[in-house]
């Protein structure tokens, strides 16, 4: 596990819980499968990709769409609200405002 941090994939063969919650907290993996192998390539819905050494992010369907975005956030206000309360001075608008918000 040291010598190889990080694998893109895990497969974990076990019927006990309590060591499949150990191994599960214990390695950073891309994808894994428990008591299956490679399943979870068969799925396009799930995102593929690695931590580390192995890749950094997902990719596929939607995961692709996210990695290779940037999401942004814009607020827009309508140019026929505009009072004159949301521009400095702020004197004595403090008040109002507070009640706004």
């Amino acid at each position: 596990m040291a010598r190889h941090p990080n694998p893109l994939t895990f497969y974990l063969f076990t019927s006990d819980k309590k060591n499949e919650n150990g191994w599960l907290s214990k390695v950073s993996f891309g994808n894994g499968c428990i008591n299956n192998t490679v399943q979870h390539l068969a799925n396009p819905c799930l995102p593929f990709g690695g931590v580390g050494q192995s890749g950094i992010g997902a990719y596929r369907g939607e995961s692709s769409f996210k990695v290779f975005s940037t999401e942004r956030a814009i607020m827009k206000t309508p140019t026929w609200f505009d009072p004159s309360i949301k521009y400095p001075p702020y004197r004595n608008k403090l008040k109002w405002l507070k009640k706004i918000l």
